[in-house]
């Protein structure tokens, strides 16, 4: 169904170009556009035109037209004037309104299929069949974004990224939940996952910037047929996952940069705590305390640098030496050694794993 905003929108443009006064009525006989002000008396009138069998009829100085769609009315058109321009004008104005209407239609129609693409809904032939008669090229490289905000049902933010891409009619935007926007996005051949990674940052930037928004981009490879966009969507919706677990300072994630993550959010639960239980034994990470923790971290993010850690966390190479001895003793790695070191880290990351996995199930 059109908005009664577009339908105004075109009446008053027709009423601009032709000087003549124009109303639409929707099936029920219920105004939702118009021109000018007195229409009641014209309302029983299209009541009688809506029950007859005419296509156009002319009564009390006023021209009706039906507005059909698949042989259904949708709307009455209501020109004021009986010469033979005001019915010219009544028929521009139908013919108008029916092609907005199959304008919209496209539009859902394209945003269902979509939908459905997305969810793996579709046999392979009606994905093929239902393409071709919406229009939307089979073979071409695509790449699916997810796009996150804080608040729930953000209709602001959809409607910046609607208007961010407006004009590529090759992209679709569309949502399958409350919590995200999706963007199918087509790929030139020359364009890098680089420049991929730079269009989620221009919409980070957007929706921080217009929408008020902190948002978060996922996105998954890039897909050269449209019966394998399901699979960029799924990857993306893991990337949104893993990335809030491993990598929650990022605002923009992509498949393929996951790393060892990506392993690790594939693991089962029970074998993740067998993994910890042998790692650590009767004690946890919990009972590291944040120095420890803020060691730990610092350690491995300067490649396992013993001076220039020292220098970033203001302690004495000594006083370094001396925690990270302590932590030989509690866990029996001494993350020194490279072979220790990656141990750790994948066990911290485990950790973190199990308790995301804990607080989706809880809540």
């Amino acid at each position: 169904m059109i908005s009664n905003s577009i339908l105004q929108t075109t009446i008053d443009g027709i009423k601009s170009i032709s000087r003549v006064d124009l109303c639409v009525l929707d099936a029920a006989g219920k105004v939702v556009a118009k021109t000018f002000d007195e229409t009641r008396a014209n309302v029983a009138d299209a009541v009688a035109f809506i029950n007859s069998q005419a296509d156009s009829q002319a009564v009390n100085g006023c021209q009706f037209f039906k507005v059909l769609e698949d042989n259904s009315l949708e709307y009455v058109v209501l020109v004021q004037g009986a010469s033979d321009e005001a019915h010219m004008i009544g028929k521009m104005a139908t013919f108008q309104i029916q092609n907005l209407m199959i304008a919209y239609k496209e539009r859902f129609d394209k945003d269902n299929y979509i939908k459905n693409l997305l969810l793996d809904n579709l046999l392979r032939v009606d994905m093929y069949t239902r393409a071709e008669k919406l229009h939307i090229d089979t073979d071409v490289k695509r790449l699916v974004y997810i796009i996150e905000t804080k608040r729930e049902k953000d209709t602001n933010a959809l409607e910046i990224v609607k208007t961010l891409y407006a004009g590529k009619s090759r992209d679709f935007i569309t949502a399958v939940d409350e919590k995200s926007i999706i963007l199918v996005k087509e790929v030139k051949g020359t364009e890098t996952y680089a420049e991929l990674d730079k269009t989620a940052e221009v919409i980070v930037d957007m929706l921080n910037t217009e929408a008020m928004s902190s948002a978060h981009v996922a996105y998954g490879t890039v897909v050269n047929d449209i019966r394998e966009v399901s699979r960029s969507y799924k990857e993306a919706k893991m990337a949104l996952d893993v990335g809030k677990i491993f990598y929650s300072n990022r605002n923009v994630v992509g498949y393929g940069r996951l790393g060892i993550g990506r392993i690790i959010y594939q693991l089962p639960i029970p074998l993740c705590q067998m993994f910890i239980k042998e790692i650590f034994g009767e004690i946890t990470p919990d009972d590291f305390d944040d120095e420890m923790l803020s060691t730990i971290n610092k350690f491995f993010e300067n490649s396992l640098n013993v001076s220039e850690t020292s220098r970033q966390l203001y302690i004495h190479r000594n006083t370094l030496v001396y925690r990270l001895d302590k932590l030989q003793k509690m866990t029996g790695l001494d993350i020194r050694v490279f072979d220790d070191a990656i141990t750790l880290k994948i066990a911290l990351m485990v950790v973190k794993y199990m308790k995301y996995m804990e607080s989706k199930d809880t809540f």
